[in-house]
């Protein structure tokens, strides 16, 4: 038994002593180059005719890798420029010192980036080449070019009407056609985005309407019970399914984007939404007595968000906005009244400290007041 024993361990040394033999040294690559990027334009504006043509050319110098040329890894990252790369949009090419993007290609990443139309933006672009498992990554120099998205038509019709409305279980007026106005109508935000703030009832539905007192047409989503939907997702012109509204009751923001057709909701952070607003002041004809002369210094509510006032102001005066004219207990007010620009357009807050400065000059004012982003404009007449 012994015997045996020491055979075993003899074997079981042997294998050992096999296993641990050298071999040969492992293959040593040197490490490559950075590539040097370049751009065949720095300047591009193309037109919508434009959008299938190549519009970018980029080309790069050989990073001398030690594998065949053929199996490098090349990442294109395109970002808004100063972004540092942080949100990149990137292209993988392989074993091509080339790539080229056309103006469908460019535009698409530009109103990704949130770039309006037919305005000039710059965007940084480089180059990272590796081996094709990613090992040593050499990053190029950043070329930096300047980029006009053009129109492109919007993803969801637009409203006829050029209105939206509303309507729901969610909302203040439940399903009742034509809606309470103008609480339940969207402000236009630009050319193809609508927005509100609306008090919505937890755990409701709702749908929102071009023409308000008409259930032939409507903006809806396909299907309701995709997760998260209660916060945001796609809609569209005449699906079959109502927007799923917010578990909890509360103060929404809801925002149409028909460009993309992509809808956002989200709570309200600006504090109370009035549904009078008046204004009070040195800088009015009522000065500061409280109740002020109406109509005179009340405000014309014009949707959900937005309010307007046409008004003779003394220059050189202050004012608050009141949402309940009589009251003193709460007010809308500014931070700081010395910052660049308040005396004609700004932020305001619900019961901040300081008065509104007003207009250096006297004379008369339209005054715009936007709750979406509690925000104020005064325009001379």
């Amino acid at each position: 038994m012994k015997l045996l024993i020491k055979f075993f361990l003899f074997i079981v040394a042997g294998v050992l002593i096999t296993a641990c033999d050298k071999e040969g040294n492992l293959p040593f690559y040197n490490t490559g180059t950075a590539p040097a990027l370049t751009a065949s334009t720095m300047q591009i504006a193309p037109a919508p005719a434009d959008s299938n043509n190549v519009a970018l050319a980029l080309t790069w110098t050989n990073p001398n890798y030690a594998t065949d040329s053929s199996t490098v890894k090349y990442v294109v990252q395109i970002d808004s420029a100063g972004k540092g790369f942080a949100n990149a949009v990137s292209r993988t090419v392989t074993g091509k010192f080339s790539d080229s993007l056309t103006a469908k290609d460019l535009n698409t990443i530009a109103l990704g980036f949130g770039f309006a139309f037919n305005i000039a933006y710059s965007m940084d672009i480089r180059l990272v080449s590796s081996y094709a498992n990613n090992n040593d990554q050499q990053v190029s120099n950043t070329v930096t070019i300047q980029y006009t998205p053009y129109k492109v038509p919007p993803k969801v019709p637009l409203p006829s009407s050029g209105e939206l409305y509303l309507v729901g279980s969610a909302t203040a007026g439940g399903w009742d056609n034509p809606v309470p106005v103008p609480s339940q109508k969207f402000m236009q935000i630009d050319e193809t985005t609508w927005s509100g703030v609306f008090q919505l009832n937890g755990g409701g539905e709702y749908l929102v309407l071009p023409v308000n007192g008409s259930w032939d047409h409507k903006y809806a989503v396909a299907d309701k019970s995709v997760a998260g939907l209660n916060n945001g997702g796609e809609f569209g012109y005449d699906l079959g399914d109502n927007f799923p509204g917010p578990a909890t009751s509360g103060l929404y923001v809801i925002t149409l984007n028909f460009q993309s057709g992509m809808f956002t909701v989200a709570p309200y952070t600006g504090g109370i939404l009035p549904g009078t607003l008046y204004i009070v002041g040195d800088a009015t004809p009522g000065g500061w007595d409280n109740p002020v002369p109406v109509p005179l210094q009340e405000f014309t509510r014009l949707n959900s968000a937005q309010f307007e006032l046409t008004i003779y102001l003394t220059g050189g005066m202050q004012y608050l906005f009141l949402p309940v004219n009589g009251s003193w207990d709460h007010k809308f007010a500014v931070d700081d009244a010395s910052a660049e620009g308040a005396k004609t357009a700004g932020t305001f807050r619900y019961d901040a400290p300081t008065n509104f400065p007003g207009p250096d000059e006297s004379g008369t004012y339209k005054i715009d007041v936007n709750f979406i982003d509690n925000t104020y404009k005064l325009t001379k007449q």
